[in-house]
Order: structure tokens, then sequence, then C-alpha cells
């Protein structure tokens, strides 16, 4: 999984199908760029051929070689066994709107399947039967992503409040924003049992901000027919949030943004300058943080977002920072526990798609194979599957 592999993501849905297929199949965390270890069969060589994945056959003396290499406690290296094939759900509207969501294009053109839920599935307690879900560009607010100010005419706009409505009545709710809350606590629920929770752009400030103002009206009359609370911001309990706190709520519906957690309107970077680095932890120590920074790149291009990148100051102390830009003072790639569970914030749209506009057509991944930020995803999908290490004391 070095700069020899010549399709970085279609190796992950390899390492995905060989699972499923039961062979015996290990991560070798900070090995040439966190490669897989399978054992040999035809059928997953002729599939890794099938799928244009770069692989080699190794013989037994050569893989004891690596394997001690990786065992000597002075090399930041590890191998964890990858047991079994976590069940993906992605959280998403049957309707179509017009973007493109990168974790569903990313498991699709690894060839890792999925399924798609949205609001009744989660209200009627579906996400039990998944391990890992997957937040869809979404607004967890009630304010419909906030397009309202240059989208309000538009017919997928208005269709999208169409429907939200109406799955708010069929599900007993007054309103949006009520029924959006209701699916935000599923959601937590399902973290805090041991699910695992990824998340990007706006799908992550609109969870915690949902979260934070359980009880509290923070829609304008444009969204929910009524004003909003005047006192709302002094209302917000930031306990209740993953991974944000002392956050300032955007008041403006007009605003392309739901509070000041998001850097987007305020950062001074340009696509030339705009990057951000993953950090290096202990392979033997933090086990999950360095799955889920394995790449061939340890320097990432950013890319916008309605939520672009984490302002540092709102982070909690409590989550691990997986990837910042320094100077600018954002956090691009987060972590944290919850309960039983895990969750990972990823800040952008597209990772090959720098200032992806709303109508812009898909990225077409096959001009990416070796996409170092799309990368970034597919670590989230595969770390479920770990065989689970005692802790070290």
């Amino acid at each position: 999984m070095d700069e020899d592999q010549k399709n970085h993501l279609k190796a992950y849905g390899i390492a995905y199908w060989s699972i499923k297929q039961k062979a015996d199949v290990s991560w070798l965390l900070n090995y040439r760029g966190g490669s897989f270890l399978i054992g040999h069969n035809k059928a997953i060589e002729d599939e890794c051929k099938t799928r244009g994945v770069s692989y080699q056959i190794l013989a037994d003396g050569k893989v004891t070689g690596i394997l001690n290499e990786i065992s000597d406690p002075q090399v930041n290296m590890e191998m964890v066994k990858l047991e079994k094939a976590p069940k993906i759900a992605v959280y998403s509207p049957k309707s179509k709107l017009p973007w493109d969501d990168a974790v569903t294009m990313v498991l699709t053109y690894a060839e890792i399947p999925y399924d798609v839920v949205y609001d009744d599935d989660v209200l009627k307690d579906k996400l039990s039967a998944y391990d890992w879900l997957h937040l869809h560009h979404e607004d967890f607010t009630g304010q419909y992503g906030r397009f309202w100010s240059s989208f309000r005419n538009a017919t997928w706009y208005r269709e999208d409040v169409k429907n939200q409505e109406a799955t708010a009545k069929r599900n007993g709710f007054t309103k949006v924003s009520q029924l959006k809350l209701a699916v935000a606590k599923r959601i937590k629920e399902f973290c805090t049992g041991g699910g695992f929770l990824f998340a990007m752009c706006s799908g992550t400030d609109s969870f915690d901000i949902a979260l934070s103002a359980e009880g509290v009206d923070i829609c304008e009359s444009m969204f929910d027919g009524d004003a909003a609370d005047p006192q709302a911001q002094s209302k917000l309990n930031y306990n209740n949030t993953f991974a944000f706190k002392d956050f300032k709520l955007d008041e403006n519906p007009n605003n392309y943004e739901f509070s000041d957690i998001d850097a987007t309107q305020t950062r001074t970077l340009v696509q030339s300058n705009d990057f951000f680095t993953l950090f290096d932890f202990s392979a033997k120590w933090d086990l999950v943080p360095t799955m889920l920074t394995q790449n061939h790149d340890k320097v990432i291009k950013g890319f916008m977002g309605q939520t672009t990148a984490f302002k540092k100051r709102v982070v909690k102390p409590s989550v691990t920072v997986l990837g910042e830009n320094k100077g600018a003072e954002e956090v691009r790639y987060l972590n944290g526990e919850i309960g039983k569970g895990q969750f990972t914030f990823y800040g952008g749209h597209d990772p090959e798609d720098y200032q992806h506009a709303v109508g812009d057509p898909p990225t077409d991944l096959n001009l990416h194979p070796n996409s170092p930020g799309y990368r970034l995803i597919l670590n989230n999908v595969l770390f479920p599957a770990a065989k689970k290490k005692p802790q070290k004391t």
C-alpha cells in the first residue's frame, strides 16, 4: 500500500472481500503504507487481477521476516487481524439531491457493499443490524441545510422540504427539527452501544448542534413556522455533543452556515496552500488512531464543503485529533469514543473536488485510484473489522 500500489482504493475492497471469504487477513500498520497480508489462494489472486490491484506473492520465509520486523519493540509497526467484515449503512435520503456523497462513491468504487437507511429506518431501530454508519451530507437541525436563501425556489429544495415534513408528520412530530433530533438521538444510542459512526461535511457539526439544542428552538420561521428562541445560545448543552464545545450559533437564517465550529467563511487558505498533516501515532499503543491514519502520504490536499474544517478551539479535549493544519488552527480529521462505540468526523465534501458546488457532476474515481484523501474514508470502513487486543498496562 505504498507508492507501488496501482489502485489503493480498490485494494480496500479486496481486503473486505477476502474477510468475507473467511481468508486469513492482517493489516500491517505502518508497513509499506499500511499493507494487507492475505493468505494466498487463487481466487483472491484472480480478484486482484480483475480489479487492477497490485500484489506480491511471498514465500513463507519472507512473511516470517516481515512479521519479525513488525514485532520488534523498537519499530513503530503492528499487525492487526481483520476478522469480521462490518455491515455498513449509509444514512442518506432516498430522493435525489443535487450533490454526491464521497463515501457512497468510494464504497461503490472499492466494491464494498452497503445499505441505505434514512429517518424511518432509524426510528424503527434498524441500525441494530449494522456495525458501521455513515452520515451523508445532512442537516440535523431542521433548517434544510440552510439552502433557503439561495435555493428556496428550486424544485429539488421544495421537494426536500415536502418530503422531510411528510416524514416528520408520519412519525408523529410537528416539526422537522423534532424529527431530526429524535434521529440524532437514536444514532447516538447506536454509537454508545458499540457502533462505529463516520460523518463528513455538514453531517458533523449539524449533528452535534442538534444534540446540544435538545428542547431549544433554534429554527427561524421560514423553517418551522415560528421564531427561534432568542435565548437559544445560552440554553445549549455541550454535554450532549460528541466532538465540539463552546460553539456559537449562526443566528442569521440567510447564511449558509450553522455555527462557528466551521472555519469555511473565516479561513484565509486557498487551494494552493490548503493542506493538512496526519499525525504519527504509536502503532503498538494507539491502535485505533494508527489504523485511521494509514496512508502512503502524510500530507493531504485540503478540500472544501459546507463544513470544511473545525476550529481547534471548539474541539473537546477528549477527542483525538488525527489531522490538522496547525498554522491555520484547523482540525480536519478527528476521532473519539462515546460509550462502547467510536466516531470519526472528517471535514470537507469531496477529497478530489476542491470546491464542490451544488449541481456539480460526481467525481470519477477512476481518475483518482490512489487518492490519499479517499483512503482516510476507507480506513474507517475497515477498522471495525480489527480483532480487539487487550489494553496494555
